[in-house]
């Protein structure tokens, strides 16, 4: 297939899973909703939906009435699994501002709103010259204000990735002038001025390279019968799940859900989940913590 076949394809598959995706979603879509999304002619939106008719014929019928293409009761969707977060994510994307309702694949978003974090500043320059170093395997001289120091320092640093805690980014470096690897926030870089010779590698951040299981199970208070809801909200089998962390960034994930302390100490009606394997995150946290300083 030519490229520009193979363009032809997705775009029709793309619009085809647009098509199921207000279906299921929406409940109903009509020509005018492919047309205004992907800007494409009146024709091609109604064979875009004759095509889909084709495809899954029990999944859409048409009401007169409304002028409008229903999902029927049969409805099962045949392009992708529907998946809550997915959805979800389009809502929070619109409440962050990172795109417009009329930039996702809502047609009518639901009333709905988010907790709301102040904004933390990050210059596109900053992130672009960090963007380029690891692109390019560059390291940086730099001006940054660590809380640790009094004022701002010059220092050289080898980025190599990125990393977020769910509140706020920060870049993985090689200090050399620590000689460790740490990591930086983005709002604390006040100037970037030159490029030189790369440190150490990525290869060589160990913290950053492995990875542990850590097993959450429900908080062991709870009655059977709140132990089960739990492990229905976490999709847990027999009461666990393991989720694979980053060294690098167990000591963000054990905060973020208030397993830092002795969470077994705390009410299950306030702590939900806890550790199954304790000892093992405990240690590899130590260690952790020992090869590497958090973000300052």
């Amino acid at each position: 297939m030519k490229a520009g076949e193979q363009n032809k394809r997705w775009g029709i598959e793309q619009r085809l899973e647009f098509i199921e995706f207000r279906l299921f979603w929406e409940g109903g879509v009509n020509r005018s909703d492919i047309t205004n999304y992907f800007g494409v002619s009146v024709p091609q939106a109604s064979n875009d939906l004759a095509r889909y008719q084709e495809r899954a014929p029990h999944n859409i019928v048409y009401d007169t009435s409304g002028k409008r293409y229903l999902a029927s009761k049969r409805f099962k969707p045949i392009f992708r699994k529907p998946d809550a977060d997915h959805y979800l994510s389009h809502l929070s994307a619109t409440s962050e501002k990172v795109v417009t309702l009329g930039e996702t694949w809502l047609a009518a978003a639901p009333t709905f709103d988010t907790l709301p974090y102040p904004h933390r500043r990050i210059e596109p320059a900053i992130l672009r010259e960090l963007l380029a170093a690891i692109r390019n395997k560059h390291s940086m001289h730099v001006h940054y204000q660590s809380l640790t120091r009094a004022d701002a320092t010059w220092r050289w640093i080898t980025p190599h990735a990125f990393a977020s805690d769910g509140l706020r980014w920060h870049v993985r470096a090689f200090c050399h002038q620590d000689r460790i690897f740490k990591d930086f926030l983005l709002p604390r870089f006040l100037e970037l001025k030159d490029t030189g010779a790369p440190g150490a590698s990525e290869n060589a951040d160990t913290v950053w390279q492995e990875f542990i299981d850590v097993k959450l199970v429900p908080h062991p208070q709870m009655s059977p019968s709140q132990r089960r809801v739990i492990a229905l909200d976490f999709g847990m089998e027999a009461e666990s799940v393991s989720v694979k962390v980053r060294l690098a960034l167990l000591y963000y994930f054990l905060k973020r859900l208030n397993l830092d302390g002795d969470a077994e100490r705390r009410p299950p009606k306030e702590q939900h989940i806890v550790l199954g394997n304790k000892a093992e995150v405990r240690a590899a946290l130590k260690r952790s913590e020992e090869q590497t300083p958090l973000a300052a």
